[in-house]
């Protein structure tokens, strides 16, 4: 999930900006005051998404593989061939099953969609079995561009959250050339690991229970059994969307993703390299120690706050709008949790839609 030193809603709840409806938002979705509901684009309004229940599709029509980088990746396509470019990142503890309703809602507007799996889930898999399963922030970027560069896709909207939305904000602020627009759920969530040697106040301290359960050799057992750590993921869910009903079948098709043979390894390597107890590959200290300055974001780039996640700061985006400089709006939607795009999916695709129209 997402930086524990910069996003908690544990202390704080009270503060944040007005919120106002937007048209095209998924019913109970609402967006801070000072958005607009149509950006447009060389005088080109952008169209609105039609509301659609969420849990409206349960598969994606086309699954594929492409060697990219160290990986072969598994991603879901969906849209014309040629139509611009959208690629949705998932977080943990999800799948690409995050974007099951969003990406048709995108495809029937002309988008080509890219929902890949990250490293360690679903059918993506090293090419290597000497290659180290590590899984630092800049590893994970990495990938994405080279998915990119395999598929031939020069720029692209990149839409995500937790770690999706940490992955597209590397690139937008490293690769800006690779990216037309951002959308970032929970806003600026590059990890600065030396604000995470400090410790937080004991309610942020407390969301973040995994984080030191994954740092014991207990929480590493659960990650290497595959019954125990779905089971532990499927308890993630339920305290990070509590109004999000979801039922058996909806988790099992996410769930298949945790089977990956890497999956404890990179889930691991990425939480203990967050709080500093194991150090990155030497291959990357210098994409690291560009994202250790926290840089700026140039992008034109929409922020969502889900208000009922735990890890995301309250209102109107204040703790991270210096950090986006370019054409920049900021949205709180009212009642849903961490899995936005899932929970909320027209809401989302919205989203996406106006930010490429910024």
């Amino acid at each position: 999930m997402i930086n524990r030193r910069t996003f908690s809603k544990a202390v704080g709840l009270g503060t944040g900006a007005a919120a106002v409806s937007l048209s095209g938002l998924q019913a109970g979705a609402t967006a801070a005051a000072g958005a607009t509901a149509s950006p447009q684009a060389n005088g080109t309004a952008a169209p609105t998404v039609p509301t659609i229940t969420p849990g409206t599709h349960t598969s994606f029509p086309t699954l594929k593989q492409v060697k990219a980088g160290v990986l072969d990746i598994g991603y879901a396509e969906a849209g014309p061939a040629h139509g611009p470019v959208v690629l949705l990142l998932h977080g943990w503890p999800y799948d690409i099953h995050s974007y099951v309703d969003v990406a048709p809602l995108l495809a029937d507007l002309g988008y080509r969609v890219i929902v890949p799996y990250l490293r360690g889930h679903g059918s993506t898999r090293f090419l290597s079995r000497h290659t180290p399963r590590n899984a630092e922030q800049s590893t994970i970027a990495l990938d994405i561009i080279a998915l990119m560069d395999a598929l031939k896709i020069d720029k692209a909207v990149l839409a995500g959250f937790d770690w999706g939305s940490r992955t597209a904000d590397i690139i937008a602020a490293l690769w800006p050339e690779r990216v037309k627009s951002l959308v970032s759920t929970s806003g600026y969530v590059i990890t600065n690991r030396k604000a995470q040697l400090t410790p937080a106040a004991p309610a942020v301290e407390h969301n973040w229970w995994y984080q030191w359960y994954f740092a014991t050799d207990r929480g590493k057992q659960t990650m290497e059994n595959v019954d125990e750590r779905i089971a532990l993921c499927r308890y993630v869910w339920t305290l990070v969307s509590p109004n999000w009903n979801f039922d058996d079948a909806t988790f099992q098709r996410t769930a298949q993703a945790f089977r990956n043979p890497d999956y404890a390894a990179i889930v691991l390597y990425n939480y203990r390299w967050r709080i500093g107890l194991i150090e990155g590959d030497r291959r990357y200290d210098r994409y690291e120690k560009q994202l250790a300055a926290q840089p700026s974001i140039h992008v034109p780039t929409i922020t969502l706050d889900p208000a009922l996640d735990p890890f995301t700061p309250p209102g109107d985006g204040a703790a991270y709008r210096s950090h986006f400089t370019g054409p920049y709006q900021h949205r709180t939607i009212a009642n849903i949790g961490h899995n936005l795009p899932q929970e909320a999916p027209s809401t989302f695709a919205q989203a996406v839609v106006d930010a490429d129209h910024l």
